[in-house]
């Protein structure tokens, strides 16, 4: 054999046993379906990035989680809520004519034109009983007795209100509960409640919760107890968005 092809031979073997020795860092058959992740949403939809669950999904967009597994589910039966893969999309609006869309849980009734020039009295009266008002919009309960700790950020998405383990978390307002369980990394055991097809509170860090999904609760109701859960701190987080975008809750409270 000449010195040529055995060294020829030898090279192979070498780049065989290179490759055969690096470790894989992906399985093989992940498959990212997004595009580059450059494509744009339709109206109505959402587009799932990597590390995106269906829970924080419908909190981004001020939905109840069952409701955009409902919407998903009616149309494409295969859809798993518990599967979802990067690039997907996502249904994050009731379909037009939809029964499924989340109605109001509290509504001020029509104002007839006819009386609009009511006196203050009767319009106190009306807002006392609906706890909602046209303009700036919801009237919130403080939903814990403490120091706020931390104030409002682009990075917080809330307030944070320092307390006792065990000490009663309270609802900010009426509303349905439609969340309530610790699959958010991030937030503990965390309670939504859905006051209409705007706002929604967030209660995160608990210790227990006291509310399931689907329970109806009222302003001041005790729904959980403070806790330090996914936390380094005893606390209530408090977040209120308005159409699923986080706002600052402190000129709501009263």
């Amino acid at each position: 054999m000449s010195k040529s092809v055995l060294a020829l031979l030898l090279s192979s073997a070498m780049v065989l046993m290179v490759g055969c020795s690096v470790p894989r860092t992906k399985p093989a058959n992940v498959v990212d379906r997004s595009g580059g992740a450059s494509e744009p949403a339709p109206p109505g939809y959402y587009r799932v990035k990597k590390g995106d669950t269906l829970a924080r999904i419908a909190l981004d967009n001020g939905q109840a989680p069952r409701d955009v597994a409902q919407w998903n589910i009616a149309e494409n039966p295969k859809f798993n809520p518990n599967l979802i893969e990067v690039g997907d999309l996502v249904r994050v609006k009731a379909p037009t004519g939809s029964k499924m869309a989340a109605k109001p849980v509290e509504k001020k009734a029509p104002v007839d034109s006819s009386k609009a020039d009511a006196s203050k009295t009767d319009t106190k009266a009306e807002d006392s009983k609906t706890e909602m008002v046209a303009e700036p919009g919801i009237r919130l309960a403080w939903p814990a007795k403490g120091k706020v700790t931390q104030d409002f950020s682009e990075s917080n998405k809330g307030i944070n209100i320092a307390g006792k383990l065990g000490e009663p978390v309270t609802a900010a307002a009426d509303g349905k509960v439609v969340y309530a369980g610790n699959s958010l990394r991030g937030y503990g055991n965390l309670v939504i409640v859905k006051h209409d097809n705007t706002y929604l509170t967030a209660y995160a860090y608990n210790k227990t919760l006291l509310v399931k999904e689907g329970d109806i609760v009222k302003k001041g109701q005790k729904i959980a107890e403070m806790g330090d859960t996914d936390t380094n701190a005893v606390q209530l987080h408090f977040e209120l968005r308005v159409n699923g975008k986080p706002v600052n809750p402190t000129p709501y409270l009263q």
